[in-house]
């Protein structure tokens, strides 16, 4: 599979949303009652993924082939409970259309945010992942991430264990 990797615009938020939701939904769906889940990915707005794609404090980058988006990586600000010492960011979504997984489009993916945050002076990348997603903890820890601390991650009743992991760009 072939991929190029080019930088959102506002335009991409539909796009940017679906694949959130088709990811998450085969990645965590299992995780909670179908009705809680449909609710949690209807308040994740096509307005919230037009910030993340459009607004100067946010960056996302797609990874498409021949036009059909594959995966995208969004950085941005986001409450984590942390104080850190250091300028930082958040990398807050990493997702893959299942058939991207195992292509090296997260390796490139992660490779062009994390450029982005050393040119914008981040000196401290954070993000968070659910305790029991052993693939994505193998990824992150590939590339240096170390474990910080722990975050409640709410969708509806339920309150996942996930960690918070930080990795230092200087």
């Amino acid at each position: 599979m072939t991929f190029a990797l080019r930088r959102a615009c506002t335009a991409d938020a539909p796009a940017v949303r679906a694949l959130f939701c088709r990811s998450f939904r085969a990645t965590f769906g299992h995780l909670y009652p179908p009705h809680e889940l449909d609710a949690w990915l209807e308040e994740r707005s096509e307005a919230r993924f037009r910030i993340e794609t459009g607004c100067a404090s946010h960056a996302c980058f797609l990874g498409e082939d021949e036009g059909r988006l594959l995966g995208y990586a969004t950085l941005g600000p986001q409450e984590l409970g942390l104080s850190p010492d250091a300028r930082w960011w958040v990398l807050k979504q990493l997702y893959l259309d299942e058939a991207a997984k195992g292509t090296g489009l997260a390796d490139a993916l992660l490779m062009r945010a994390l450029a982005e945050a050393r040119a914008r002076g981040v000196e401290e990348l954070y993000l968070t992942v659910w305790v029991d997603n052993h693939r994505a903890r193998r990824f992150y820890a590939r590339h240096g991430f170390e474990e910080v601390g722990a975050y409640a991650f709410i969708v509806g009743s339920t309150v996942d264990d996930d960690r918070i992991l930080r990795l230092r760009l200087c």
